[in-house]
């Protein structure tokens, strides 16, 4: 199964394209705001509005096997720690041996901004180059996790 941090998520159509080829069912897990699908592989996981509310759902229930789609990466690391494979929308791997350092460089970065309230954004922008990084890595992981 793969499970998709939705809220922000800029592969969904992607995933679902992966996916379909696969035969493997997709859960967007979302705090609202996503429209229903047609698509028999997909659900569409509507949580409790609060702070990682769909963070802990996907935790909870996934395992050895399935991939996780975030960019979150205490979320990742979760993930990880269950067995399932982790990527970031664009097409990035988490893994054992990186999530350490993805986690401290999380944390640096969260104090930097805070020390500089002027910082604006995060990083670059979404690519098409991101986008089809992320469609072959997905692909990867499928075929790994099978």
């Amino acid at each position: 199964m793969i499970f998709v941090d939705a809220d922000a998520c800029p592969v969904r159509a992607e995933t679902v394209k992966v996916a379909e080829r696969h035969g493997v069912e997709v859960a967007f897990v979302t705090d609202g705001g996503l429209r229903p699908s047609a698509h028999p592989l997909v659900s569409i996981v509507v949580v409790a509005e609060g702070a990682d509310a769909a963070d802990k759902w996907i935790a909870a229930r996934i395992g050895p096997g399935d991939v996780c789609v975030t960019a979150d990466v205490p979320l990742a690391a979760r993930c990880l720690e269950a067995g399932a494979r982790v990527l970031a929308p664009d097409g990035q791997a988490f893994t054992p041996a990186n999530i350490g350092a993805r986690l401290a460089l999380r944390d640096l970065m969260a104090d930097l901004r805070a020390a500089d309230p002027f910082r604006k954004g995060s990083g670059k922008p979404f690519a098409a180059a991101d986008r089809s990084r992320f469609l072959e890595a997905l692909e990867r992981a499928l075929r790994a996790s099978r």
